[in-house]
Order: structure tokens, then sequence, then C-alpha cells
């Protein structure tokens, strides 16, 4: 890593033309330093155009590839532009900008490859519907007994990642609900993760498409795959 880290932000973005300017705003009030890139999903509304008024980089998807490929879009950039800490931020305002130093310093310091803001480590609560939190109980046990580490908060996307775990997920990045597999796929790299505790806000705009159908599926799709990657490695 270069004496002074060069550190892009990427924000994947999916109809967010409500929450996206605040979040623009923040980031560049409470981080300066940091060059921002927008990923934008495939969106029906105003979101590339709220985020080129700002006057930030802006990758227009030409159609909607979902979280995963959205991120990991993100991560090519970061990766072809030789940026050596990327931050994963999204555009709904849950994740907030003053926040970002938490998950750097650990980086920094060489404690991790990646970090993610947990919004449950320090025994925290935060608002989100039943099948969202059964999910989120359920991953975190999952995970705990894969990775031989407590997991709290397994679907955080709010993450700052060095350039070894840039490369890898330019080349390599889970599809759906990502964050739980991606741990899973730095585990069987030999990456190492962590979380710290971070303060996040309900989301500012839009609403989460989460039912207890589409939790109690990707929990069955997700274990799945964890399953998978535990059965390569042995």
């Amino acid at each position: 890593m270069s004496a002074v880290p060069r550190v892009l932000a990427i924000l994947p973005a999916y109809n967010e033309e409500e929450s996206l300017g605040a979040v623009l705003a923040a980031l560049g009030h409470a981080a300066p330093g940091i060059d921002v890139v927008v990923v934008d999903d495939g969106s029906r509304d105003r979101t590339r155009e709220v985020a080129r008024a700002v006057g930030v980089q802006v990758l227009a998807l030409p159609f909607n590839l979902g979280i995963g490929g959205a991120v990991q879009t993100g991560y090519q950039y970061a990766r072809d532009r030789g940026y050596d800490v990327a931050v994963q931020v999204d555009a709904d305002g849950q994740h907030l900008p003053s926040e970002l130093s938490k998950l750097l310093e650990p980086l920094a310091r060489g404690e991790a490859d990646l970090v993610a803001g947990s919004r449950f480590a320090a025994g925290g609560a935060y608002p989100s519907s039943l099948p969202r939190r059964a999910g989120i109980w359920y991953f975190a046990w999952l995970l705990t007994a894969v990775l031989g580490r407590r997991v709290t908060d397994p679907t955080s996307g709010f993450r700052a990642a060095n350039r070894r775990v840039i490369d890898l997920f330019a080349g390599e990045y889970p599809t759906d609900y990502p964050e739980v597999d991606s741990l899973v796929l730095l585990h069987r790299r030999g990456l190492r993760s962590r979380e710290v505790p971070v303060t996040m806000a309900p989301r500012q705009g839009g609403k989460s498409s989460i039912s207890w159908f589409r939790s109690l599926y990707y929990m069955a799709k997700v274990s799945l795959s964890v399953v998978i990657q535990v059965v390569r490695t042995t």
C-alpha cells in the first residue's frame, strides 16, 4: 500500500433518487479525500442524473444485475484504476459516512483484509422487519460456525477492503446475498475479515423487499452455497 492510500467509495444504487443526493453530500463532507463511483444498476428513476449532478463518476449498467453484479463492477473499477482501498456504502442512507474511519483504521493497521461495520457487535439494536432479523440471526449462527469466529452482522454491506480483496472481488464475487458468501470466499482464500461496531440509520428512501417467503428462500439458497464452498476446501 502506498504512503497515502488511494481510497474509492463504491455506491451500488438501484432506484435511489430519494436518498442518493443526501448520501453523496454527507460522504463529501465526512471524507472529502475519497473518490466516489456510483454504480447505477439499471435504475428506472433519476438515480444516475442525481449522481452526475453532484459530479461523481457514474457507471450506468444497461440493465439490473442485482447487488452482486453492481458491487463487483465497482471492485473492477477500483482494481483497474489502482486503488489501494475500496469502501462499500449503500445509497439508501443506512451507512453513515461519518462512521467510515472506524472501518479504515483497522485496515490501515494491517489487522484485517476486510473490515465490516456491525450494527450489533456492541450489543446494539437496529429497527428492521421480523423476516430480515430472522435471516440475520440465522446467517450469524452459520458464519460463526464456518469461520470459527463470532459474526454479529453477516448481511452488512458497509465494508472496507484492501488491495488483495479488491483483486479477489473484481474477479470473483457472489450474486445473491453476496455479503454472506463473500465472507466464506475470503476465508477459503486465507484472507482475514473482522467486524467493528458502527451506528447505522434507517433507510432514507424506498422500502425493503425482504418478505418471509423471500427470507426463507435466501436462507436456503445461501446455506447451500456456503456448504458447497466449505466442501470444496475439505
